[in-house]
């Protein structure tokens, strides 16, 4: 039953983070007056379909995707609609019949419209990312704050710099937002001390070199506990909200400082997981409970928001730099040079995707 549960959830949940996504491109195209011929949530064999207003929604078979395919843009969901003199020469392939579509061609609008159309999608993940933690806040009775408020007994850190009502701002030089920042930064540093800037008596100190007690598990891994008690606040409505958008920075932070860290060589791809890893990850959330469910999901969506915007071939940030070459040049990049693009980022993106999976398969069973 468990098994059951936990692969419902996945579905749900990559059901809810592509809808929000797919429904941001999809929004603003109509906003601009753009034609959109499908609004699709899934992919493969459809299983539900209705022309709307002059768009074709659908339900298709696989939980693994979906696409907003508008006229005129280059994707192969996209209509491929000449423009001949003779409408009997006209080739389409659109499902929805010229007569009943209400827009105009992706590539006939305004360069920022379509730029605005294209970051949509990952804008609107982040929005789902802050309602899912708006909700995540809401669960706990109190807000956590970054006041110390003790220590445990025989603490490092209290002898080494840090004091009872002092307020972390940062620690490594990077700005702490929640708790959970104390120890991601902590388990990024290597020789068991940090640098931190406090708040103290109403002014910032900078207290260097705060060394912390160490602690090796079962498996020999060598890690910090933080040792620290912080204060905690009664709850308010804009005390939710802000904390709210703090673990949105703390989750996009965890992203960027890990694609950088991939890029650097400082993380081996071979950490990097994919759906099965996903799926796995949310039926361990799923064993604790749903406020842990909530936590994986907005780390989810907020991860498929940065990455979409990284500026690489078949994403949307990849096409992002077209359009701003497009700005620049005041020509679009040719067709046939965007379909080279694309088809290599698509030809990587399955390679990586079956290489993660490879890895996530072998951590599963082996």
């Amino acid at each position: 039953m468990s098994t059951v549960v936990s692969i419902l959830t996945a579905m749900l949940i990559f059901g809810i983070v592509i809808l929000f996504h797919e429904f941001g491109h999809f929004i603003t195209a109509k906003w601009s007056g753009v034609q959109v011929n499908e609004f699709s949530i899934g992919m493969g064999p459809a299983l539900l379909k209705k022309i709307w207003r002059g768009t074709q929604y659908s339900l298709r078979l696989l939980p693994i995707g979906g696409y907003v395919a508008m006229e005129g843009e280059d994707s192969p969901e996209s209509s491929r609609t000449s423009a001949p003199e003779d409408a009997d020469e006209q080739q389409d392939d659109s499902p929805v019949p010229v007569e009943q579509r209400t827009g105009i061609p992706f590539d006939k609008v305004k360069l920022w419209k379509r730029l605005l159309i294209i970051v949509a999608g990952a804008f609107m993940n982040f929005v789902l990312g802050f309602l899912v933690l708006l909700v995540f806040v809401d669960m706990d009775d109190s807000l956590i704050t970054l006041r110390i408020h003790s220590f445990d007994e025989g603490a490092l850190c209290a002898q080494t710099g840090l004091q009872a009502e002092d307020e972390i701002i940062a620690i490594n030089g990077r700005r702490c937002f929640v708790p959970e920042d104390l120890s991601y930064e902590l388990s990024r540093t290597k020789n068991y001390s940090a640098d931190f800037t406090v708040l103290r008596d109403g002014e910032e100190v900078q207290l260097d070199n705060v060394q912390f007690n160490t602690v090796t598990d079962e498996d020999g891994n060598v890690y910090m506990p933080p040792q620290i008690v912080v204060y905690a606040q009664e709850k308010t409505p804009m005390g939710v909200i802000k904390q709210a958008a703090n673990y949105e920075l703390y989750y996009g932070r965890i992203v960027s400082c890990t694609l950088a860290d991939l890029a650097r060589g400082r993380e081996s791809i071979n950490n990097l997981s994919g759906p099965v890893g996903i799926v796995s990850a949310i039926g361990q959330a799923v064993a604790i409970d749903w406020r842990a469910v909530l936590s994986l999901l907005a780390l989810i969506t907020i991860n498929l928001g940065i990455f979409n915007l990284l500026p690489l071939p078949a994403l949307d940030g990849g096409k992002a730099v077209f359009l701003l070459i497009e700005g620049v040049t005041r020509r679009p990049v040719p067709a046939k040079v965007q379909e080279i693009v694309n088809l290599i980022g698509f030809v990587l993106l399955f390679a990586l995707m079956i290489f993660v999976t490879h890895n996530d398969l072998v951590r599963l069973f082996f």
